[in-house]
């Protein structure tokens, strides 16, 4: 039988387990440029490196997906971290599944974790956190994405017959 899920505020503490919660928020901050700009530093730990990989930017366009949503795939990156900043004022869903999971097959839908992301708040998955591809909510919305360019393979998923939760507000 499938679960029903609703997501739950996104907070740093709450996120942990997973990776960085990309946030103005509480982070550590100073003033630069002649006192115009304010720097708001080291929001996530970017993780490229393994097997001689490179940081790269991309924009991702996600269409909004419907509510209540069926989750039927999960993936993971095991050789890097992927960040997700939102570029548009909307929320959007995370969905992540318990970190000691090591075959995807095996998450069920009481593994999951789901957080309503809100406009101005990014997530740093951490390597090999097994998590939902983007989730926009309502309109088509941009992310500016931090993630790893370079040879490896960086992506499993795994796809389940029948949904393993269902989504909603």
């Amino acid at each position: 039988m499938t679960k029903t899920l609703r997501p739950v505020t996104l907070t740093r503490e709450a996120f942990a387990p997973f990776g960085d919660v990309i946030q103005t928020e509480g982070a550590k901050q100073f003033t630069i440029n002649e006192g115009t700009t304010t720097r708001f530093h080291d929001l996530a730990h970017v993780d490229t490196l393994e097997q001689a990989g490179r940081p790269i930017i991309s924009i991702f366009r996600g269409d909004p997906r419907a509510l209540p949503f069926p989750v039927h795939i999960m993936e993971r990156h095991p050789l890097a971290s992927q960040a997700f900043i939102p570029l548009s004022c909307r929320p959007y869903l995370v969905v992540v599944a318990e970190p000691d999971i090591a075959d995807g097959k095996d998450i069920t839908a009481d593994d999951l974790h789901v957080f309503i992301a809100q406009p101005g708040q990014g997530v740093n998955y951490a390597r090999n956190v097994w998590h939902h591809p983007l989730i926009a909510l309502d309109m088509q919305s941009d992310f500016l994405i931090v993630d790893r360019g370079g040879e490896g393979d960086n992506l499993v998923e795994v796809h389940f017959v029948e949904p393993i939760a269902v989504l909603e507000l």
